[in-house]
């Protein structure tokens, strides 16, 4: 919980806070970058459904019949952010092997620093899923704003908000944007720079993803 809104949450767990601090060394390459982003998306996944409904069932063991439970409710759709949210798919993909996956392109203005969107493709009907956007870094917030936007124009209610690192400016304007929507990031950092850049960050997590500059 962060400054008493339970809709969002800092993870703590220790592990994912060390695979963060390998994210951040700027000597960390590209392999071992997209690797580290997958375990992180598949730890932070494990937080983050942890509000999923379960439903009793009877199955027989080798040993008797029992009564067991098993998830139910809404299917799980994930929507990354293009490009760098694609990194984090395959951890959550690990963890929910039979969700769909959309996809939501953004660009951001070098100047202004405001997204434009390229590119919009939802699991249909995407009213139904239970809806996981996700995107490494929550900078200003602009594209997770966005991004949400389409998704609830195109009927998409139930949705979580996972990032990797947040800055206070961006988790406060996605927060006030869409209050109904739950956010979970990995660690909070400092400030923006001047270049609406997190600080200390990472960096370009799309370039070390994939190796761009």
């Amino acid at each position: 919980m962060y400054n008493g809104n339970e809709r969002i949450t800092i993870c703590n767990h220790p592990l994912l806070q060390h695979k963060i601090t390998m994210l951040r060394m700027k000597e960390t390459g590209t392999n071992e970058f997209r690797k580290l982003v997958e375990e992180i998306g598949m730890l932070m996944g494990y937080e983050a459904l942890q509000s999923l409904e379960l439903t009793n069932v009877e199955i027989e063991t080798p040993i008797c019949k029992t009564v067991s439970p098993i998830i139910a409710g809404k299917k799980p759709a994930i929507v990354p952010i293009l490009r760098a949210g694609l990194g984090m798919v395959s951890g959550l993909l690990a963890l929910m092997p039979t969700a769909k996956v959309g996809h939501i392109g953004l660009y951001r203005d070098e100047v202004t620093h405001e997204p434009h969107e390229y590119y919009c493709k939802l699991p249909n009907p995407i009213e139904l899923r239970k809806i996981f956007v996700t995107d490494p870094m929550l900078a200003t917030g602009g594209s997770a704003v966005d991004a949400i936007k389409l998704i609830k124009d195109h009927g998409g209610r139930d949705i979580t908000f996972m990032c990797i690192i947040a800055a206070p400016e961006g988790l406060e304007k996605l927060s006030k944007a869409h209050p109904d929507v739950n956010i979970y990031a990995g660690h909070l950092d400092d400030h923006l720079n001047e270049n609406a850049y997190i600080v200390p960050g990472l960096g370009d997590a799309g370039d070390r993803i994939f190796g761009t500059k």
